[in-house]
């Protein structure tokens, strides 16, 4: 569906540039939930928006690949990249009550963003869009009422279900459940996975939460300091998660089942973009650190059969260094 090859996001400063995202690759599959996981800062919602070119100023991308169906957006023209959001890939934000005009009602914004992109007449659009807010689970009446007239749940589904009025074959879901309780946050996700099983969409869900991830995607990324660190099936990621960074993901949330553990956090922070890196940027948090990651940072390798891995260090104790990485 997606293909995304070296890609390299900076950020311009008076000093120069800094980079966000580094020679970053990654795919995601027609039909897959894919998750993105990291810490907050670590580059997540910069590399959701650059795959619909909407990186805000001073953020740019320098170097690399995003191939949709095996075209290059990034040699898209404005009116190419128009007809590709929405239709091809949509988005829902973070923050719905920011993303929804506070002076609109639903139903003008539904209106607007299908008569922007199909030829329709008012009365087919709005009956389109009455069709799915009731797929999305609210009710036809909630087309009259203005975003703040809803609850957090309700202006999310209403953004869902402005992503899908299209029906775009991929969907970004930029943490569009941060703000809402666990009841809600588990309806919303529900109401997502019933409708990527009857529309055959693929998704690209971006979170910090990790546990949550498991239970709803069928691979996971875990993104560090604008790198790919580990990826893999969701299942092997929880039962044998590899990277340092992972393990300490993992670790952090508390189970809802089993024994009661002591959770512990990650010490030491996530290194700021600006900052000068040399070798792995893991390095000054990892509780193993090694000498090669001194030198250098560790590349995205094969592990497993569906498992990449970007570390010297992980299974050393079970199934040794990877060899490709012994000959670096």
């Amino acid at each position: 569906m997606m293909q995304i090859e070296n890609l390299s996001i900076m950020m311009a400063d008076a000093a120069g540039s800094v980079p966000i995202i580094e020679h970053l690759d990654l795919e995601i599959k027609p039909g897959e939930i894919l998750g993105l996981a990291g810490e907050s800062g670590c580059g997540k919602s910069t590399l959701a928006k650059a795959l619909l070119r909407i990186l805000p100023p001073p953020a740019y991308i320098s170097s690399g690949r995003i191939l949709y169906q095996g075209h290059d957006i990034l040699d898209y023209d404005a009116r190419a990249m128009k007809r590709f959001r929405w239709r091809e890939a949509a988005m829902v934000f973070q923050n719905a009550l920011n993303a929804l005009n506070p002076v609109l009602r639903i139903r003008e914004q539904l209106v607007d963003t299908l008569q922007a992109h199909r030829r329709l007449g008012k009365k087919e659009a709005v009956a389109i869009a009455a069709e799915w807010m009731v797929r999305v689970g609210l009710h036809v009446k909630h087309l009259e009422a203005y975003p703040h007239e809803l609850s957090g749940g309700m202006r999310q589904r209403v953004m869902i279900a402005m992503a899908l009025l299209l029906e775009a074959p991929l969907l970004i879901l930029d943490e569009p459940t941060t703000a809402l309780d666990v009841i809600v946050q588990r309806e919303i996700l529900q109401k997502i996975v019933e409708l990527q099983d009857t529309q055959q969409f693929s998704v690209l869900f971006v979170t910090h939460d990790l546990p949550l991830m498991t239970a709803f995607c069928d691979r996971i990324a875990i993104l560090y300091a604008g790198s790919i660190v580990e990826c893999g099936q969701s299942q092997d990621i929880a039962r044998a998660a590899q990277h340092p960074y992972t393990q300490g993901l993992m670790a952090s949330f508390p189970s809802l089942d089993g024994q009661r553990l002591q959770k512990r956090g990650i010490a030491g922070y996530p290194p700021g973009f600006a900052a000068q890196r040399q070798g792995c940027a893991f390095l000054p948090r990892c509780p193993r650190p090694c000498a090669q990651g001194a030198l250098r940072q560790p590349p995205l390798l094969s592990w497993t059969p569906g498992h990449q891995l970007a570390c010297y260090q992980a299974g050393s104790a079970q199934n040794g260094i990877p060899k490709e990485y012994l000959s670096l």
